[in-house]
């Protein structure tokens, strides 16, 4: 059986700390701050860099260079026998297909999944490729299972402010303005490749319903419905909104009674996007090997 190392970035939502206990490779995304680069929970930890958000701070987002990808896997390689490299979604990066480039010069043993996960969705991918490299699975066949299995996942995100889309340009000024006038809480989906509007609620609690209601459409419809062998798993991401994740988890289970819902706090390539505040709710279908 093959030695196989899992590879992942920061956009999981795996920590440097949580990767070396999960067994689990994380790259650090960069990001340039007022003209400095920094890399995630390496030299900028979530505090500074909502800090610095707060601040105003210029804040863009990066791929990896391609030599810390390289170099990653080289040292890699001298102890293992292939690696699965699971970067965040094509459609939200360039990453993963600068990563596909790269490993074109590594004969096969450098396999990177395009499955178009990000957060916790894309840190459950990973679990899942420890999984199948524990049942023999080699590089190739875990990349190609992950891949066919990439629509077996929803997120939902609801903003708590639109402030960070107007400054992106992702919404113009006007849009913006109406809609914090009107204090509307815009729900966004993440399915496949795009991060697209899905709702608009107009207090905090109807937007947390949306997300439930929407979750429980998507498990009822796509994953085969809700069964006593709990074969969904529940996930919450917040962008520095903890306590609000935790309290969105007790109403959550009301609904869901006896799941295990995972929290994990945003990526920072995502939150610089939509600002602090923000809540997710995803889901999962568990795998069958």
């Amino acid at each position: 059986m093959a030695n196989i190392a899992i590879v992942t970035d920061s956009n999981s939502g795996i920590t440097q700390a949580a990767g070396r206990e999960m067994g689990i490779h994380v790259l650090p995304m960069p990001f340039m701050i007022n003209d400095k680069t920094y890399f995630e929970d390496i030299d900028l930890t979530q505090e500074e860099f909502y800090e610095r958000l707060a601040a105003g701070a210029n804040i863009g987002t990066s791929q990896p260079s391609p030599e810390s990808v390289m170099n990653l896997w080289d040292k890699l390689l001298k102890d293992y026998d292939e690696i699965v490299h699971i970067p965040m979604s094509s459609g939200l990066s360039g990453s993963c297909q600068s990563a596909i480039m790269l490993a074109e010069d590594y004969d096969g043993r450098v396999q990177v999944v395009n499955n178009q996960r990000i957060s916790v969705t894309q840190r459950q991918s990973c679990l899942d490729a420890k999984l199948l490299a524990a049942s023999g699975k080699n590089a190739r066949e875990i990349r190609e299972f992950l891949e066919a299995d990439k629509f077996n996942s929803s997120i939902y995100i609801m903003l708590d402010t639109l402030y960070y889309l107007k400054k992106g340009g992702r919404i113009t000024p006007a849009a913006a303005a109406i809609g914090t006038m009107l204090k509307l809480k815009p729900v966004l989906q993440i399915q496949g490749e795009k991060l697209d509007a899905f709702a608009k609620a107009r207090t905090t609690n109807q937007g947390k319903n949306i997300m439930i209601n929407a979750i429980r459409n998507d498990i009822e419809t796509r994953f085969g419905g809700l069964t006593e062998d709990k074969h969904i798993w529940l996930l919450i991401a917040h962008t520095h909104n903890e306590e609000a994740a935790k309290a969105y988890r007790d109403e959550i289970l009301e609904q869901f009674p006896g799941y295990d819902i995972h929290i994990d706090p945003l990526s920072l390539s995502v939150a610089c996007h939509i600002g602090p505040g923000a809540l997710a709710f995803a889901c999962s279908k568990k795998i069958s090997l």
